[in-house]
């Protein structure tokens, strides 16, 4: 029971400090969009593409030593935080590249 207990509790935490950190990025990135005016910021994507892809991973190896320690739903949180991570980055990516491609051919 305690273990259990141990676990959840980890898996909540865990995942809260992640939404967190996460919201707090953004936040920052806004701050910085507004104090430039609304101009585009330098290296901000990169920034965001950086954050994007060593989250998930960072996560996945937080749930691999989860699973490995018998901790199955801190495991599972870590994964599933990870899972929405890619998602955010998969539709990111996807936009950034319709940009680049409106840009490159000339459409607006």
């Amino acid at each position: 029971m305690l273990t259990w207990a141990v676990d959840v509790l980890l898996g909540v935490a865990l995942a809260a400090l992640e939404v967190t950190a996460l919201v707090a990025f953004w936040f920052w990135g806004s701050v910085k969009l507004w104090a430039a005016g609304g101009k585009p910021v330098p290296g901000a994507a990169v920034r965001l593409w950086l954050v994007l892809t060593a989250g998930p991973a960072g996560l996945a190896l937080a749930a691999f030593t989860a699973f490995r320690a018998g901790l199955p739903v801190t495991g599972v949180s870590q994964s599933l935080v990870a899972a929405a991570l890619c998602g955010v980055l998969l539709l990111g990516l996807g936009t950034e590249f319709s940009r680049w491609a409106a840009r490159r051919f000339g459409r607006s």
